[in-house]
């Protein structure tokens, strides 16, 4: 009878009734009986990182189990060795942005001061978690300054890349030495 009184009362309070069922069906189920809160799941990706270099093992899987961690590694996606001795090499341009995790150094543009009219930017990718020849990849980018004061894109000599390339792991090997001395 009150249903046929008040139709739209009822209709309110049933789905009042209905939304409320399920608001406390969801708060039973974020109990702490066997779920992990975000915190603790964050902090525990956390820890793996720092633990094992990052999320990522290296067969190319996820690996927040566990897994062997090398002496070399200290908390970076990549070599460690690499990583410092590509900074030491380019610390004479302006860092743009760094990445460890993902190996990615990028420059800003530099110009030397002995030739205003030319400047160059330096991509340098750290492909490896070891310390091998083709561990690291550096790109170079010229411009020059042309009449009109506008940047234009230039050739780079090849062989800019590579002996960069040569020079960062000449520094990573003599890193690497110079801690197993220390030892």
């Amino acid at each position: 009878m009150p249903y046929l009184l008040f139709p739209a009362f009822t209709r309110v309070w049933l789905k009042r009734a209905a939304f409320f069922s399920l608001f406390l069906v969801f708060l039973a189920g974020c109990s702490e009986t066997g779920v992990q809160s975000d915190a603790t799941y964050k902090d525990k990706t956390q820890e793996d990182m720092y633990r094992y270099g990052s999320l990522v093992s290296d067969k190319g899987g996820f690996d927040l189990l566990g897994g062997d961690k090398k002496k070399e590694q200290t908390g970076l996606g990549v070599n460690g060795f690499l990583w410092r001795a590509t900074l030491d090499t380019l610390s004479f341009m302006p860092i743009a942005s760094a990445d460890p995790f993902g190996g990615v150094i990028t420059t800003d543009w530099y110009a030397a001061p002995d030739a205003p009219n030319e400047r160059a930017k330096i991509n340098a990718f750290i492909l490896d978690r070891a310390l091998r020849a083709d561990g690291v990849k550096i790109t170079v980018f010229r411009q020059t300054k042309g009449v009109d004061g506008q940047w234009t894109d230039a050739a780079v000599v090849p062989s800019t890349a590579s002996a960069l390339e040569e020079t960062i792991l000449t520094r990573a090997r003599q890193m690497r030495l110079a801690q197993k001395e220390m030892k």
